[in-house]
């Protein structure tokens, strides 16, 4: 009688790195045929979700000159996004927010940053990074892509006021699919 052992156990898929994000977004706004099949609106932003590495959730979307995502965090998820055509600026804060449990925060002196992204530019950040991105152009669409591991569990938004910033709403998924 033989008997045979089982089969192994395939191997868990590791979650994707930010840095693994970031050669992903890279890759993806190289793809010039991608980049061009996106529909762009004059008013509102468009977006198409892309198969992103590891089970991460991806995006290439489009900014019409003056538009913007206004301040928000991705909650768990760490990501990356690059700057395809066009320039993007972002205002981030540099200071770890409470995850939960407060409406509204003081921000200390020191804590702004700001970024100004051209194409071919972008960066990897961690879980609840608060930020904003904008398309300041008067007159030219931006084009980039966006890649979050894990996928968007929600997303916080907020409002600032000089110092002052308050949490607004927390976006689930269903939301905005």
């Amino acid at each position: 009688m033989s008997v045979s052992s089982p089969a192994p156990a395939p191997a868990p898929v590791s979650a994707p790195t930010q840095a693994e994000l970031l050669d992903f977004v890279r890759r993806a706004v190289a793809d010039t045929e991608l980049i061009a099949s996106l529909p762009l609106d004059p008013e509102g932003r468009t977006w198409v979700r892309l198969e992103g590495p590891g089970g991460s959730e991806a995006w290439l979307i489009g900014w019409p000159p003056g538009t913007g995502t206004g301040w928000h965090d991705h909650a768990d998820s760490v990501g990356a996004f690059m700057t395809a055509s066009g320039e993007l600026k972002e205002n981030s804060l540099a200071a770890r927010l409470p995850t939960d449990g407060w409406k509204t925060l003081e921000l200390t002196d020191g804590v702004d940053r700001e970024r100004r992204l051209g194409a071919g530019q972008g960066r990897a950040f961690g879980r609840h990074h608060v930020h904003e991105v904008l398309n300041e152009s008067a007159d030219r669409h931006a084009v980039s892509v966006h890649a979050y591991y894990p996928p968007l569990p929600r997303i916080r938004r907020y409002s600032r006021s000089g110092r002052v910033l308050r949490l607004e709403q927390v976006e689930r998924p269903e939301d905005w699919q």
